[in-house]
């Protein structure tokens, strides 16, 4: 996949791979994991809202979301 990115976010892309080390690649894949957790995370709320589910408390949230912070 190619993507082409306008000149701000490249800027800013780069000068956040050269003050973390990390390669601009791996923080591309991250932040592209992170958006698509959070929106599969916005519709499962969604969808629960409207079929009237009962609704994930937030700590089992939170310990969700550590577990998935430790693996990446």
């Amino acid at each position: 996949m190619i993507v082409r990115l306008p000149r701000t976010i490249d800027a800013r892309l780069t000068r956040l791979a050269r003050l973390t080390g990390r390669k601009r690649s791996r923080l591309v894949i991250r932040a592209i994991a992170e958006f698509l957790d959070e929106q599969y995370d916005y519709l499962i709320a969604i969808s629960r809202l409207k079929a009237k589910r009962p609704l994930v408390p937030l700590d089992d949230v939170m310990k969700k979301a550590w577990h998935r912070e430790k693996s990446l």
